[in-house]
């Protein structure tokens, strides 16, 4: 546009060049008076003053036509790319859908079971459990891995407990990450974002594993040494935890343990694979009183299940838990003290199953018993046909 625009100047000032004429009137020397114009000279000198307006007038006219359609027809090409800018700016914007972390302290020291100074947490990919951590050793943040989704948020207590907890999320964005920055205890109390909304205790919370014996469950009070590793990717985020000699009573095994949360959905992928066959590897949901335990099997699949008051939030405020198994990977359905257990058939093999926590203050989230019973019925009758959800 500038060239044309420069060659347009150029042209105007070659256009509109008057040449200096010298017009000599007709001079009479003897009365020393200029010469009287004819009526006909006159005339023509009328006409040609009047010529020369009118083409000037058509040139200005013409130059400026031509200005006004380069103008307009380069606004039409900076109109016809600012469309492209802006859909190429919508194309590459991808939030974040799930997203899982473990995040450690660094920079102080262990003084007995516990970690004292050290400035700051810091993520990392893989973590080996240092031998002095216990629970509230105030070294992990949060004090284990934590995953989730839009919808809800999770974490295991990564010590003697291994049980898994429920961060009840008011926001659909990815928010662990600043969890437990500002303080170890702060995601205790509610936030903007949400807050830990299910009291464990002794329990193993929701999905998390244990060994049934002897009317009892065994967590993970021995072990010899416990590795974590952290993946997002674009579909999903998980957390991978491998146990090594893990004893209870007269039985020592390894057992990896692989925690998935997807985009859609309230359920976390759990799959086990113990290293030899050992009679009473279980899972299960936390037992509160006054909240009753839901039971129902399909033809290949089954869940139990709560719904109630059951959260550290208020005494009005309404949870639902879930676990679903595979018929054929189950020995019985039990109860102990603190839990509703699903008991595994001795195998060496990975077993999968799935847990799910809904709180209805959740974005979009399940108001009453009857859509949180709708909810996993549908899901039952998806595994049913699919084995998987």
């Amino acid at each position: 546009m500038k060239g044309a625009l420069v060659s347009v100047l150029f042209f105007m000032g070659s256009f509109f060049k008057i040449p200096v004429q010298c017009h000599s009137e007709p001079f009479d020397f003897r009365s020393r008076q200029p010469k009287a114009k004819n009526p006909i000279e006159e005339d023509l000198e009328f006409k040609d003053n009047h010529y020369d307006q009118t083409m000037n007038t058509l040139k200005i006219t013409v130059i400026l036509s031509l200005l006004t359609l380069m103008s307009c027809k380069d606004r039409a090409k900076k109109e016809e790319k600012a469309p492209e800018v802006k859909i190429e700016k919508e194309v590459t914007a991808s939030p974040k859908q799930t997203y899982a972390e473990i995040s450690h302290k660094q920079g102080g020291k262990w003084v007995d079971h516990k970690y004292e100074g050290g400035s700051k947490f810091v993520n990392v990919d893989h973590l080996d459990l240092p031998e002095e951590h216990t629970d509230h050793s105030y070294y992990i943040r949060y004090e284990g891995p934590g995953w989730e989704n839009g919808q809800v948020g999770y974490r295991l207590y990564l010590d003697w407990r291994n049980a898994i907890d429920i961060f009840g999320k008011k926001t659909d964005t990815m928010v662990l990450q600043q969890v437990g920055q500002d303080g170890f205890d702060s995601y205790h109390e509610m936030s903007p974002w949400g807050a830990d909304i299910l009291k464990v205790g002794k329990a193993l919370g929701i999905g998390s594993i244990g060994r049934y014996v002897q009317g009892e469950v065994r967590h993970f009070e021995n072990v010899e040494s416990t590795g974590v590793d952290i993946e997002n990717t674009d579909n999903s985020s998980s957390v991978e935890i491998d146990y090594k000699g893990w004893k209870t009573l007269d039985k020592t095994i390894d057992l990896r343990s692989k925690l998935t949360i997807f985009p859609e959905d309230r359920y976390t992928l759990h799959q086990i694979t113990p290293s030899a066959k050992v009679k009473g590897i279980c899972t299960g949901i936390v037992k509160f009183e006054e909240v009753p335990l839901l039971k129902k099997e399909g033809e290949k699949w089954g869940y139990i299940a709560t719904y109630g008051k059951q959260t550290l939030v208020s005494d009005d405020d309404q949870l639902g838990m879930a676990v679903f198994y595979k018929l054929d990977d189950v020995e019985s359905v039990s109860d102990s003290d603190y839990d509703h257990l699903v008991v595994f058939k001795p195998v060496d093999t990975t077993v999968d199953f799935y847990f799910m926590a809904a709180w209805e203050q959740e974005p979009n989230g399940l108001k009453t018993e009857k859509e949180f019973l709708d909810d996993i019925d549908a899901k039952l009758d998806k595994l049913d046909k699919s084995d998987s959800i």
